[in-house]
């Protein structure tokens, strides 16, 4: 979710400063220039996230749709989760170029990237809360979507990409390629400085981020919270191994992408002068702050394949046995592994017993 408006000091016409915080002396308005991140450094990051998106969920895409006969509606949604994280990181090198030489790429990109990445943050979050209801109604309803490529998995995963879709349109219209004070540095910015629709804007920003993000998370807390108390009261590890993967999934989408929400909306109120700020100091923290936040947010699509495959027992053996039907792996390897893998499920079982 992008920073929502331009801030009052990047309009031209001097007299809006007097809505902007002033310097605690009372001297003049707030320093344009708030100090965040080393630009080199959150250049550097954006890059690697970038890279260990790409190979992660490029291969977690890879491995489930090679093994089309045998997946899962679970299977098809972490697929559908993985494209929109690989969607998210593809647009960071742009970001990162940003970090460190502002925006460069004109109108176009801006709006075409900015409407891309929210798409796929929406996505994302709507993806984990249709995987948690699918494990719900799996583990604590013994039900399930018989087969991958049913019309329900189908209408769903068309439904996601269609309202991702239309609550980032609002950001690729209004989102620009805008000058500051600095000529050497452009934005890529929400142009809003209508103040007679300011009211109606904040609306709704909050609007979407209910939709978007608080709402799919209160049903995440709902389905996983029933699931945890159903699988505290059975003895099948089985199900307690398929169940941790997602878990985890989910945990580290609110680790990440909590924090930035908050900050956001704090921010938005803020500049919409709902809040009032009375010192250029707290101005700056906020702002600090969702910058901190935003590169933890940012990171989250890298982090998704690193838990497949630590955590995923099954994912681990579809990608041996993919890339050993491709000649990247021996025989002798899967053998190990699987036989491993089969010697601690038994004694796990006998513990069980």
């Amino acid at each position: 979710l992008q920073v929502p408006m331009a801030p009052a000091y990047l309009d031209e016409n001097p007299e809006n400063f007097t809505s902007y915080p002033y310097d605690d002396d009372g001297s003049g308005p707030c320093n344009l220039t708030v100090r965040g991140f080393n630009p080199l450094g959150l250049t550097i990051t954006y890059m690697l996230v970038f890279v260990f998106s790409t190979v992660g969920n490029g291969v977690v895409v890879w491995v489930v749709c090679w093994i089309a006969k045998r997946r899962t509606s679970t299977d098809i949604y972490l697929t559908h989760l993985a494209a929109a994280n690989l969607l998210f990181g593809l647009t960071l090198p742009f970001w990162a170029v940003d970090a460190r030489s502002g925006w460069i790429f004109g109108t176009a990109l801006c709006k075409l990237l900015s409407g891309l990445q929210e798409a796929s943050e929406y996505g994302g979050v709507f993806l984990l809360a249709c995987i948690s209801v699918d494990r719900h109604l799996a583990i604590v309803k013994a039900t399930r979507v018989k087969s991958s490529h049913g019309p329900v998995v189908k209408a769903t995963c068309a439904a996601v990409w269609l309202v991702a879709a239309v609550l980032s349109i609002p950001t690729a219209v209004q989102r620009r390629h805008m000058g500051t004070e600095d000529p050497d540095r452009d934005i890529c910015y929400e142009d809003v400085m209508d103040e007679s629709s300011n009211r109606w804007y904040v609306l709704m920003h909050i609007a979407r981020h209910v939709l978007g993000f608080f709402l799919p998370l209160a049903v995440m807390a709902v389905c996983y919270g029933s699931t945890l108390v159903t699988l505290y009261h059975t003895h099948n590890r089985q199900k307690q191994k398929a169940i941790r993967v997602i878990v985890a999934v989910v945990l580290a989408f609110i680790v990440c992408w909590l924090p930035y929400n908050v900050v956001l909306l704090i921010q938005l109120l803020i500049q919409s002068s709902l809040v009032e700020v009375e010192s250029c100091g707290t101005r700056d923290r906020v702002w600090v702050a969702l910058d901190v936040t935003k590169v933890l947010a940012f990171v989250h699509c890298a982090v998704n394949p690193v838990l497949y495959a630590f955590i995923g027992v099954k994912f681990r053996n579809q990608l041996l046995s993919v890339a050993h039907k491709w000649g990247l792996v021996g025989s002798r390897l899967v053998a190990t592994y699987r036989g491993s893998s089969a010697s601690s499920g038994g004694s796990a079982r006998s513990r069980n017993t």
